[in-house]
């Protein structure tokens, strides 16, 4: 059965089980989501476009999504392979979203809100890391933010050791893309370089 309709929907969940289903959204940044943004080394952005939706992973040193005010957050974009599929979608529709993780917490913070993409050299400088600033920086007015209860992360046991996955049993990039491409991008060499490469372009 496909549920349809949101009386269809409705029906089903009910509404919200207790008040602290709500009550938890602020329409500005409070000092508690502020210590929790400062906390956090890694977020999802997610985006909207012509060709559909996108979720990017950014991840960087804690505090690295700067609270320029209350109502306002400060995304550098650091460096990566110029796909910018976030960035055209911003160009194209400003609505925006971020989904922040804390290592060892089960509490994740969710901010929906509106972006425009500066080039300020000035502001690009202040967010410089040995010596590398950004090209661009996201800046996102916030419209609403509320933290998240911890029940997928404790389903998931994400920060339990013991559920770790072990690496060598994973397609590796190298693998990924030379099955893709039949040999022509990607394989071991891919995988051995890598490394290397990415610590040279970090920042």
């Amino acid at each position: 059965m496909i549920v349809d309709s949101l009386a269809a929907l409705e029906a089903i969940y009910h509404a919200p089980l207790a008040p602290a289903s709500t009550v938890k959204v602020a329409v500005s940044v409070t000092p508690d989501y502020a210590a929790l943004i400062a906390a956090s080394p890694f977020a999802v952005l997610a985006t909207s476009g012509p060709e559909g939706l996108d979720c990017s992973p950014r991840g960087d040193r804690p505090g690295f999504v700067r609270v320029a005010d209350p109502h306002t957050l400060i995304l550098p974009d650091r460096r990566g392979n110029n796909r910018i599929d976030s960035l055209r979608n911003i160009v194209r529709d400003p609505r925006v979203a971020l989904l922040f993780l804390i290592p060892g917490s089960g509490t994740t913070l969710r901010v929906n809100g509106r972006a425009v993409i500066s080039a300020d050299p000035d502001l690009l400088a202040s967010f410089s890391v040995d010596g590398h600033a950004p090209r661009t920086a996201i800046v996102i007015t916030v419209a609403e933010v509320y933290f998240q209860c911890a029940r997928a992360i404790i389903r998931a046991k994400l920060w339990d050791p013991e559920a770790r996955v072990d690496q060598a049993s994973l397609p590796t990039p190298g693998a990924i893309l030379a099955a893709l491409t039949a040999g022509e991008v990607g394989g071991q060499r891919y995988d051995a370089e890598w490394p290397g490469r990415a610590a040279k372009t970090m920042w």
